[in-house]
C-alpha cells in the first residue's frame, strides 16, 4: 500500500507491504527509482518481514512543501534538502515516525551509498544492512570535483531535454549492458518516466558522488554485519566492493553470477535468497 506523510516541512512518499509485527526491511532506491524499485522482491520477502520502500528526495512523490516564492536564496536553501546529510537525517526521521527503532536496512546504487552512511552515523537503528551496488563514495578531492562537474552537466541534460531520450542515454553506459537485455527493461524504463526531470536534476547535483564525503576512512569503524552484493557482469563494483571488504571486518562479499548493476531486477528470486539467508542468521 502506498502512503504519504509529513516529516517536517517534507511531504514523504513510501509503500509498505506485510505484517508490522514482524521483523522490518527498509530498503533505499537507486537514483532515478522510487518506492516501487523493489516491489518484486518484497512481495517474496513480505511473508516474513514488514517491508518498508522511502521515495528519497528528489524521487517519486517525496518533495518540500514550502511554498515560500522561489528567490535565489530560498532555491539554494533548499537545494540543500537533497545532499546525502540531509537524506539520511530524513530517513531517520521517518524511522521515528513509524516507530521503528530497529530494523534491517537494503539500499541500492545510490541508495546503497545513503545505506552505507546512516550505517555509519546512526548504527543505532539498524540490525544488519545490505548494500547492492554500493560505494564508499570517491577518497581524493580531484576524484570528486570531476565527477561533479560531469554530474552537473547530466542535471543540465536532465533538465533542458527530453526525458525519454535521457532515459535511454542513461542506460547505454557499460554497468547496465545486462539489464538492457533483460526482457522486461522497457517496463523498467516506464517506471522512471514517473519521476520529475526537474527533482532528479536536483538529486544528481546534490547527492552526486562528487557531493558525497568519502568514506573509505570509516568503513573500518563498522560493527553492524553487512551483505556486500555486486554482480558478475559490473567488473567497476566487483573491484569496489572487493576493497570495501577488506576494510570492513563486520562484512561480507557475495558476487551474484550473470548479473550486473541491478541484481534485484535482474535475478529477482535469487536476490530474495541472498537476502533472507542473511538476515535469517
Amino acid at each position: 500500500m502506498v502512503r504519504r506523510v509529513q516529516i517536517g516541512n517534507c511531504g514523504v512518499t513510501y509503500y509498505a507491504e506485510g505484517d508490522p509485527r514482524h521483523p522490518a526491511i527498509l530498503f533505499l532506491h537507486g537514483f532515478m527509482g522510487d518506492c516501487h524499485e523493489f516491489k518484486q522482491a518484497i512481495a517474496g520477502l513480505s511473508k516474513q518481514f514488514y517491508c518498508v520502500a522511502i521515495d528519497l528526495m528528489g524521487h517519486g512523490q517525496t518533495h518540500l512543501i514550502d511554498q515560500a516564492p522561489q528567490d535565489a536564496v530560498i532555491v539554494t536553501k533548499q537545494e540543500h534538502y537533497y545532499t546525502i546529510q540531509a537524506s539520511a537525517y530524513l530517513v531517520i526521521e521517518f524511522l521515528d515516525f513509524l516507530r521503528l527503532d530497529c530494523c534491517f536496512l537494503i539500499g541500492y546504487s545510490m541508495g546503497g551509498r545513503l545505506a552505507l552512511y546512516l550505517t555509519i552515523h546512526f548504527p543505532q537503528y539498524f540490525h544488519k544492512v545490505v548494500l547492492e551496488s554500493a560505494s564508499a563514495g570517491l577518497s581524493t578531492d580531484t576524484e570528486r570535483s570531476d565527477r561533479l562537474a560531469k554530474d552537473q552537466q547530466l542535471a543540465a541534460k536532465l533538465e533542458s531535454g527530453d526525458f525519454r531520450q535521457f532515459l535511454e542515454y542513461w542506460y547505454q553506459q557499460p554497468i547496465f549492458a545486462s539489464l538492457r537485455s533483460h526482457p522486461h527493461f522497457p517496463e523498467l524504463l516506464e517506471q522512471r518516466l514517473n519521476n520529475s526531470p526537474s527533482q532528479l536534476s536536483k538529486s544528481l547535483r546534490n547527492l552526486s558522488t562528487g557531493m558525497q564525503p568519502s568514506l573509505w576512512e570509516d568503513l573500518p569503524k563498522i560493527e553492524i554485519p553487512l551483505l556486500l552484493l555486486a554482480g558478475e557482469l559490473d567488473p567497476k563494483f566487483v573491484k569496489i566492493n572487493q576493497q570495501m571488504e577488506q576494510l570492513t571486518k563486520g562484512s561480507q562479499l557475495e558476487i551474484v553470477p550473470n548479473c550486473g548493476h541491478n541484481i534485484h531486477f535482474e535475478n529477482t528470486e535469487l536476490f530474495v535468497e541472498k537476502i533472507q539467508a542473511f538476515f535469517s542468521k
